[in-house]
């Protein structure tokens, strides 16, 4: 039913969310890290969302099968891989850090605070939009019910 496939299309779209908060918690409490065990500072890391799409079986109608997409049909998102930014590492002069190179400069992560809050915030947005999603689904699934009893 249609109902069902909306609220596991929103679904998606809370799991995908869910990590993109989880991933900018992770950068942001890596933003002053000059070492890892890779060598060098820490660098930030980007989820990549790819559309997933469903195959359509079964239709009565080959119109009704094919869709916008062909015979593939948009069912949400997913995480396709954990990226990470190309952004070159912020240098600061501080000549006695332990991680300090010959000139004195410590790389540290590309991480900057105020994107990651303004990525916070519209990934909590998008959040707030999915979980509303399902939770007009589920009062037109119990109205629905209501009038058949």
């Amino acid at each position: 039913m249609r109902i069902f496939r909306s609220i596991d299309i929103a679904g998606s779209g809370l799991t995908a969310n869910r990590l993109w908060m989880d991933t900018i918690s992770g950068n942001l409490a890596n933003v002053n890290t000059t070492r890892t065990p890779d060598g060098g500072p820490y660098v930030r890391r980007v989820p990549v969302f790819q559309e997933r799409l469903m195959e359509v079986t079964g239709a009565r109608d080959d119109r009704l099968a094919k869709g916008w997409f062909g015979f593939r049909s948009a069912s949400g998102v997913r995480v396709a891989d954990i990226g990470t930014d190309a952004t070159p590492p912020r240098l600061a002069y501080q000549p006695d850090h332990p991680d300090a190179n010959a000139e004195g400069y410590v790389a540290y992560p590309n991480v900057n605070v105020v994107r990651e809050m303004a990525d916070m915030m519209v990934a909590s947005r998008a959040y707030e939009a999915n979980l509303t999603v399902v939770e007009t689904a589920k009062s037109a699934w119990n109205g629905a019910l209501d009038i058949m009893r």
